[in-house]
């Protein structure tokens, strides 16, 4: 039986294929103001900045393509039962292969109903208008979980982390919660990995390694580690 990796990824993963963090920016992604464009206070102000603010999003996220991380956490599904939990909304890890991905924070490519959070629906192309609506006739917005609103894949996440043998955190900050809070939920014997260039100040427990590095260079370290143990 394949040993379970559960792997927590954020925005630096993302910055290598050229998608832009907006925590890098001062509050500021590609010069909006979050709480204008990411917060269900903006929507209901401003449907159509929003809308725009995503398609742009959407526009880029078509082009970018997965870097060497993304590619070596597929190809670590040959070896290991590998689940990506995700707080990045693009689908580089899918592009890359990867099979088993939850995203904690919505996913770019769909949008859904804003009456119905049950309605979601697949984005064809990168747009979605104003006058753009769901089934039950209600516009369409974003499927992304904004500032002030539940995640509602947390309690699977802490699941799948609850039942990891190997748990690696690449490419965040681990400030954002509720996902920050989900190395606590990792089992003292269990090895974990945090990749970042810029180390998150975690506190010290049993079995953590910390690679300064770049998302693909640390992956690289990581995965010849984990090839010792099979």
């Amino acid at each position: 039986m394949k040993l379970k990796l559960v792997v927590l990824s954020g925005a630096g993963i993302s910055a290598e294929s050229g998608i832009k963090t907006f925590r890098d920016s001062g509050g500021l992604w590609e010069g909006y103001d979050i709480m204008e464009v990411a917060t269900p206070e903006g929507w209901h102000k401003n449907k159509e900045l929003v809308l725009d603010f995503y398609n742009q999003r959407r526009k880029q996220a078509l082009d970018a393509q997965p870097n060497t991380a993304h590619k070596i956490l597929a190809e670590l599904e040959k070896d290991f039962d590998v689940v990506i939990i995700t707080q990045n909304v693009d689908n580089l890890h899918e592009k890359a292969g990867s099979s088993n991905v939850l995203h904690l924070h919505g996913e770019l490519f769909k949008s859904r109903s804003s009456v119905d959070e049950n309605l979601i629906y697949e984005v064809k192309g990168w747009e979605i208008n104003v006058g753009d609506l769901c089934e039950k006739g209600s516009q369409l917005r974003p499927h992304i979980v904004w500032f002030g609103e539940m995640v509602p894949m947390m309690d699977e996440a802490v699941k799948e982390v609850l039942s990891a043998d190997i748990f690696i955190v690449i490419g965040t900050s681990l400030v954002v919660y509720p996902a920050a809070g989900l190395l606590d939920y990792v089992a003292d014997n269990v090895q974990k990995y945090v990749i970042d260039p810029n180390l998150p100040d975690v506190k010290q427990r049993p079995n953590l390694f910390m690679y300064s590095e770049m998302a693909s260079t640390g992956m690289k370290k990581v995965a010849e580690e984990l090839k010792k143990k099979l």
